[in-house]
């Protein structure tokens, strides 16, 4: 198994949101264009009274209604936040789509939703935490970061490719791996101690073109897919370190 293998298996997972009556085509519009680097499908349709003016949110493979928005909220929704850059008035439909690949994340994409990964074990105090950076320049800018949360009685593992001048990360185990995976991808797993309300993941490959970085993957909650990104990650470069 290979962490590419886990975000294979996560692929295919689409959700579809059906828009009924919006109150205008720009709702739709700017539906369409925020959720254009992820598995959202979009569809118009009309409702009876009783979901008029409802954004709803479905799982494609059972149809089971996963959340549903007044679209009255959403006129407007260009606004973003600080964090990932989703309208706020998105957020009731966002803690739905975990486990739905994204394409074409960018770096500063990646970053927040690294923060939020980071904030949960931060929170919590205690558990593994393991970080891939791919290079050590990204490890590096990110010291002061994971010396912070070694602060806290985490235990810690960074990942990068070899370098001569890898830092030394206060708190933190550093593993160097020459390995198309650790070149490649961008991780932050957080075992929840335990408690798998609070473990999370996100796992996403870099397939840009060299000069500009886009990430393919997927942020989940779903415990079970957490194990199997920390059973890789122990079975191929822990028991060897």
């Amino acid at each position: 198994m290979s962490l590419r293998d886990v975000i294979a298996s996560v692929e295919g997972r689409e959700k579809r949101l059906t828009v009924f009556d919006p109150p205008s085509e720009a709702v739709v519009t700017d539906l369409r264009e925020y959720f254009a680097s992820q598995q959202v499908r979009i569809e118009v349709g009309e409702s009876d009274s009783d979901l008029s003016g409802y954004a709803v949110l479905s799982d494609e493979d059972d149809h089971a209604v996963l959340a549903a928005v007044d679209l009255r909220d959403l006129e407007g929704a260009a606004e973003a936040t600080a964090g990932v850059g989703e309208p706020r008035t998105f957020s009731g439909l966002l803690e739905h789509l975990d486990d739905t690949t994204f394409t074409s994340y960018d770096t500063e994409q990646m970053l927040a939703a690294t923060r939020e990964m980071e904030d949960r074990a931060w929170r919590k105090g205690t558990g593994e935490l393991h970080a891939g950076f791919q290079r050590v320049g990204a490890l590096r800018q990110q010291k002061a970061v994971y010396e912070d949360l070694a602060k806290k009685r985490l235990d810690i593992h960074a990942y990068c490719t070899p370098a001569a001048d890898v830092p030394s990360v206060e708190g933190v185990t550093v593993h160097q791996a020459d390995t198309p995976e650790i070149r490649s991808s961008w991780f932050v797993v957080f075992d929840g101690d335990g408690d798998p309300n609070d473990a999370c993941a996100l796992l996403a490959e870099d397939r840009g073109d060299g000069e500009r970085r886009e990430f393919y993957g997927f942020w989940t909650y779903d415990p079970s897919i957490v194990q199997r990104v920390l059973d890789h990650l122990r079975d191929r470069y822990l028991v060897t370190a």
